[in-house]
């Protein structure tokens, strides 16, 4: 298993590469999530001034056209991407190349046994998850039983934030975002959850900086050997 700090895109993504860029760190995962294809093509000449070598592990946006897939693979080794349902978004074009590569997300929707069936499997969000047993246990219930059933494939972590995600207008508390972590214990839930339920590749989706999210990093290896 590998938990990845990752590059995410919601805030200052430029930051991120200069600070891994000074680290020196040659792996991450990336969540080009805010990007359009011109702004994913400035991050992809930023990278090549630091000394990444792997990016093992890509959230795919609708508009990454199989060309760029195929970069991603051939100059960063990614290994295994994801992607929401296509009840939230269109599939990326021609990602049906790549659909052993590729794992279902849980999002807003309830897993749909049939798409997880054509595709790799299931990328486990886990704060998603933590919120669907808050306020959709419905939901909750079904995803558990094709988790048990089908394993994991890759996963995503987050802050446990006390709001829903699947509210139209989400209120957090003052200076509060639902991807930055604003203390370490928020990382604690993760213990509600077997082991088995951690994947391959388990990505950081912090806003957070680098260096906090391998803070983060150490923090959740401590919690995977007791889980």
């Amino acid at each position: 298993m590998e938990i990845l700090p990752a590059i995410t895109t919601i805030f200052d993504w430029q930051s991120k590469v200069e600070e891994i860029k000074k680290i020196g760190l040659e792996e991450v995962a990336l969540f080009p999530t805010c990007l359009n294809p011109r702004e994913r093509g400035k991050l992809y000449d930023l990278l090549k001034g630091t000394k990444i070598k792997k990016i093992p592990f890509v959230h795919l946006r609708s508009d990454m056209a199989k060309d760029e897939i195929y970069y991603l693979i051939k100059n960063y080794h990614t290994r295994v991407f994801n992607m929401h349902t296509k009840r939230e978004y269109p599939y990326p074009p021609d990602c049906q190349e790549y659909r052993d590569m590729i794992y279902i997300e849980n999002t807003y929707d309830p897993f749909d046994e049939k798409e997880i069936q054509e595709f790799a499997g299931i990328c486990l969000d886990f704060a998603h998850l933590a919120n669907s047993k808050i306020f959709k246990s419905d939901m909750y219930s079904h995803n558990i039983k094709l988790i048990e059933k089908y394993g994991c494939g890759c996963n995503h972590v987050a802050p446990a934030k006390n709001y829903s995600i699947f509210e139209k207008e989400v209120k957090l508390s003052e200076g509060q975002h639902a991807h930055i972590l604003d203390n370490l214990s928020e990382l604690d839930y993760l213990k509600e959850f077997p082991k088995k339920y951690f994947g391959k590749f388990v990505a950081l989706e912090l806003e957070n900086s680098i260096k906090e999210q391998l803070e983060a990093k150490n923090y959740i290896s401590g919690i995977i050997k007791i889980a």
